[in-house]
């Protein structure tokens, strides 16, 4: 059965946080996320324009992902708590190989590691290094997991990292069937040809974000497995995700609307440059546009920011959101299901254009879930 999680809440007060987690916890999903950023994807130039502005005051206000984690780990007690994603350039290795383990006690198994190379705009602006991210997330993983399975000090001599006598004491909270510890799963957020070959290598998961329909998914998880199936690991115990903007109502003519809106327009630039080709357009940032590996949306005036969003067709807003009627986004996603995907994060954004829509774009997001798992309204 396909699994279905849900966003969880990034912003103060704590109290927000606890009763949207154990809305989950009580409700149709079976994870809830939290993304790892210090820079939202909006320019805080054009942040006026969504509803939201009056009482968020900037995009850029995001609680720390690994005390989200702990806040909703001890007030739930069903759901998985993931999150999506954080990388090894702010949080060390080892760090994350100790933060992950104290959650996965915290919230007695049910954590997972989101795990990926990165973006500019958590990383740059903040004096730090952001080069060759793939060969950083690659050893990370290495050395997470050597932390991980080894009891007695570990040596490692790496590219960007080397321990002498390291340890991470503390195991994980449960253990297999056969006895064997059980360890947080890894996810990864990768697009790329390597980084796919790394998931399917060392990895649990894979959950890249939606960039359009099951033809563009479909490959990058047969890539995945393959790579499993190279490594002499079996593909069938690792996860197909997704992780999706949604834009939902049940009427078709709303959605159109809600994604011409200049802030879900917005969510486009984040997408790299062949995506807008595939399409026949322009990026309007560019030709050789990277999408989030280069975007630091800090960086842009408001004049350079609306002609940017201004470009954004209403076709490119549709194809790369997971964006319709609730029934049509059921359908897309088990169309998904049957090419593999096993587990969707389904992220609501459809509020931010009409706040209006908060309560009935959640409620459909809930009934969506309810449907792709077989359980009555």
């Amino acid at each position: 059965m396909l699994q279905v999680g849900t966003n969880g809440t990034i912003v103060p007060p704590v109290e927000g946080l606890i009763r949207a987690a154990k809305r989950a916890d009580e409700g149709p999903f079976d994870s809830v996320w939290w993304p790892d950023h210090l820079m939202g994807w909006h320019p805080q130039t054009i942040w006026d324009l969504t509803p939201l502005s009056t009482s968020t005051p900037n995009p850029h206000i995001f609680v720390d992902t690994v005390a989200a984690l702990a806040v909703a780990a001890v007030h739930t007690e069903r759901v998985t708590l993931g999150a999506a994603v954080t990388e090894p350039v702010r949080r060390h290795p080892a760090m994350l190989a100790q933060q992950f383990l104290t959650l996965d006690h915290f919230s007695k198994g049910r954590i997972i590691l989101g795990l990926g190379a990165g973006e500019r705009e958590n990383i740059e602006p903040y004096g730090l290094d952001f080069d060759r991210p793939v060969s950083r997330f690659e050893e990370a993983v290495t050395i997470i997991r050597l932390l991980w399975e080894n009891d007695e000090p570990v040596h490692f001599e790496g590219d960007f990292w080397t321990l002498r006598d390291a340890v991470v004491g503390m195991g994980p909270h449960g253990s297999h069937p056969d006895g064997s510890r059980r360890f947080p799963p890894i996810w990864s957020g990768a697009h790329g040809p390597r980084m796919l070959e790394i998931v399917g290598r060392l990895c649990d998961g894979w959950l890249p974000l939606y960039l359009g329909g099951v033809e563009e998914w479909a490959p990058g998880w047969k890539a995945v497995q393959a790579a499993a199936t190279a490594a002499g690991r079996d593909p069938n115990a690792l996860t197909g995700a997704v992780y999706a903007n949604v834009v939902v109502d049940e009427d078709a003519d709303e959605v159109d609307r809600l994604c011409s809106h200049p802030i879900i327009k917005a969510w486009q630039l984040v997408t790299p440059s062949w995506a807008f080709e595939r399409l026949g357009y322009r990026h309007p940032l560019g030709d050789s546009w990277n999408g989030f590996r280069d975007y630091v949306p800090a960086r842009l005036s408001r004049q350079q920011a609306m002609r940017a969003v201004e470009a954004v067709p209403l076709e490119v807003s549709r194809t790369y959101l997971l964006s319709g009627t609730p029934d049509e986004i059921v359908s897309e996603l088990r169309s998904f299901h049957a090419a593999g995907l096993g587990h969707a994060v389904l992220w609501n954004v459809s509020y931010m254009a009409d706040l209006d829509k908060l309560r009935s774009s959640y409620h459909l997001l809930a009934e969506i879930a309810r449907q792709l798992k077989g359980r009555p309204s």
